[in-house]
């Protein structure tokens, strides 16, 4: 197969890559983000917007009261939801407003 001297695959560069300049927290960070409209649905993710991350908290924007009273009773589960898609632990809460 490989030699395993000195050549690595295009995967383990690039994970060294990000390692060495530690951008896998930014980069599982905007995976979080990107996983929202899938984990949460179209019909929710219509109604939120403004979505970041701040010291593993993710602030969403939500347009509408009762949708943002609905969400903050899911608040654990799509916590877990959204860090199994990136497979870490990148959130700890969410904060509503």
């Amino acid at each position: 197969m490989f030699n395993k001297s000195n050549e690595l695959t295009l995967k383990e560069a690039i994970e060294q890559l990000l390692n060495a300049y530690k951008m896998n927290g930014k980069i599982n960070e905007t995976r979080i983000i990107q996983a929202w409209d899938q984990v949460c649905g179209v019909m929710i993710s219509k109604h939120t917007e403004n979505l970041y991350i701040q010291n593993r908290v993710l602030f969403v924007k939500v347009d509408s009261a009762a949708l943002r009273n609905e969400l903050s009773y899911a608040k654990t589960k799509l916590v877990k939801a959204l860090n199994s898609t990136v497979k870490e632990e990148v959130i700890t809460e969410i904060v509503f407003s």
